[in-house]
């Protein structure tokens, strides 16, 4: 992270005892829309690297680690990892951290969290930006998301764990060593200089098993309705294999105000490094602004 950005250690209990993280960035008293940034299923805050040097010395930016991921303590009960859970989780976040309403950047799961939190708590939510996330979660990408999940790794270097995130990442394409060293950096632990899962592996016992993402998946469609009324975006990778070309022209009929950002050689995730994500959160947060003033 970048120096001049202040960074607090948040920790807290969960309703359940779980002992959670949050990472706080950036000045307290803004005068602007805290931004509340929530990561994907095995992610942590680390993802938001970029969103906090781009956006954190004049914006508070808020970025938890779910239960079970990053630096939160692993769940006693497996079955707590849940969206459900994890919303009440981030809804706790925010009153301990006394933000009443705060802009939410939500990665895949986290962009799920954030559709719901549109549905179940509208009143604390200015905009939602949904990084390669929508209501149709395409089969491949789960499959793929399911072989990782549950898994412990732990790499001989980074070099290592770098190149085996380049083999097994699908849709990306011109993306340097370097740069996949520096997403590896985010996504696993420090362990004794081995990069090491840093997801409670317990995690894959609420994944949808194969049969079943070949059988039926949860219809999201329901949450669309609620984005209409906020200022929302959709930052996504062309190649993509969890978010289809037609199920983004399918929100976009649905929500014609809707702002939606292609970002080339990237499949899921983009990293929100690339100038396409950071103009197209600029603009996204310009309009949570707008909308706040009016």
């Amino acid at each position: 992270m970048t120096e001049a950005i202040a960074r607090r250690d948040v920790w807290f209990n969960a309703q359940d005892g779980t002992r959670l993280y949050a990472a706080d960035f950036g000045p307290l008293d803004a005068g602007n829309t805290p931004l509340l940034c929530l990561s994907g299923l095995t992610r942590n805050h680390r993802d938001f690297e970029p969103v906090v040097q781009a956006f954190g010395a004049n914006r508070r930016i808020v970025a938890p680690d779910y239960r079970g991921r990053g630096q939160s303590q692993a769940a006693a009960d497996p079955m707590s990892y849940q969206v459900n859970v994890e919303l009440q989780d981030v809804l706790q976040l925010l009153d301990l951290l006394q933000i009443e309403e705060a802009a939410v950047i939500g990665t895949s799961r986290g962009g799920i969290i954030g559709m719901i939190m549109a549905s179940v708590a509208r009143e604390r939510l200015s905009g939602l930006m949904l990084v390669d996330i929508g209501p149709v979660i395409e089969p491949a990408g789960l499959r793929r998301i399911a072989e990782f999940v549950g898994v412990e790794r732990i790499f001989g270097s980074w070099d290592e764990a770098a190149v085996f995130l380049s083999q097994s990442s699908a849709g990306f394409a011109n993306v340097s060593l370097a740069q996949w060293l520096t997403v590896a950096r985010r996504i696993y632990r420090d362990n004794g200089n081995q990069p090491a899962t840093s997801h409670d592996v317990r995690l894959a016992g609420t994944f949808p098993k194969l049969e079943d993402i070949d059988a039926s998946l949860p219809d999201l469609w329901q949450m669309v309705p609620a984005l209409a009324s906020l200022p929302a975006g959709l930052i996504y990778g062309i190649g993509s294999d969890l978010l289809s070309s037609d199920t983004v022209a399918k929100m976009q009929t649905a929500l014609p105000e809707l702002s939606v950002t292609p970002v080339p050689d990237r499949g899921h995730v983009p990293f929100l490094d690339e100038p396409q994500s950071r103009e197209a959160i600029t603009s996204w947060l310009a309009a949570v602004e707008r909308t706040a003033k009016s």
